[in-house]
């Protein structure tokens, strides 16, 4: 199984972030990626969560994601990105990440359960947090992957959850609010969470300056087989060791 990583500078403009998102999906397909990989808010984002994410809130039946949808079929490949879903509260929205396999069918959809109102930052002001904690997995290629959104890093039972429900790759889709140590913490906790689990982590980020970039890849021993570093856009694929294709 080869998959990819796609670290991206998203911003406000819908419909650039999702034109990047499609150019590093075709880059990832013809590297021969089976599943590309985005960031929590890939396709609206914000240096702070404000009341502008849910007033471009839709529906995961809505345009943005079905032009997700066709992203991943026009290109053959199986799709991981955060949107900003509408709930039935007014005034917030769900932060949610959603998969689609390579016939654009979706294959799962995961709500952020885990909002992240610490250092000054209150995302639960304007996001909803998801209603369910059960695992969302799905399969691909004969592996499984497990999703988490961000600060859901912090919580190692989630993880677990996610490992006893056969995720053997966990997709971490952040965007990792900079401060001080918050690069050092993001590295340890995607190495921790492989590490208790066995299990591959994917840490893909939103570039600075709104996040920390340094979208990584931890196999189930901790060792870091990729790291994006800190310079904006950029894509990266590589095969995993011991899983099917």
């Amino acid at each position: 199984m080869r998959i990819a990583l796609g670290q991206l500078e998203s911003g406000v403009d819908i419909r650039a972030n999702l034109a990047a998102i499609d150019r590093f999906a075709a880059e990832a397909a013809r590297d021969g990626a089976a599943l590309v990989a985005f960031p929590e808010y890939a396709t609206y984002e914000k240096k702070k969560v404000d009341a502008t994410f849910p007033a471009v809130a839709e529906p995961l039946d809505g345009p943005v994601c079905r032009e997700l949808a066709e992203i991943a079929r026009r290109h053959r490949i199986a799709l991981v990105a955060g949107v900003v879903e509408t709930s039935e509260e007014p005034g917030r929205a769900y932060n949610t990440l959603v998969a689609y396999g390579p016939d654009g069918g979706r294959l799962a959809s995961y709500r952020k359960i885990h909002l992240f109102d610490a250092q000054g930052f209150g995302e639960s002001e304007f996001i909803k947090p998801g209603p369910s904690t059960d695992p969302v997995v799905f399969g691909h290629g004969g592996v499984r992957f497990g999703l988490m959104t961000c600060y859901d890093l912090r919580f190692p039972e989630l993880a677990r959850s996610l490992a006893d429900a056969g995720a053997q790759v966990l997709l971490v889709c952040s965007s990792w609010v900079p401060g001080e140590h918050k690069t050092e913490q993001w590295l340890a906790l995607n190495a921790a969470r492989a590490i208790e689990n066995s299990v591959y982590v994917a840490g893909v980020c939103q570039a600075p300056p709104v996040s920390v970039g340094r979208s990584v890849l931890v196999d189930p021993m901790g060792f870091v087989e990729a790291d994006l570093g800190l310079e904006g856009s950029s894509l990266w694929s590589c095969g995993l060791v011991g899983l099917a294709s």
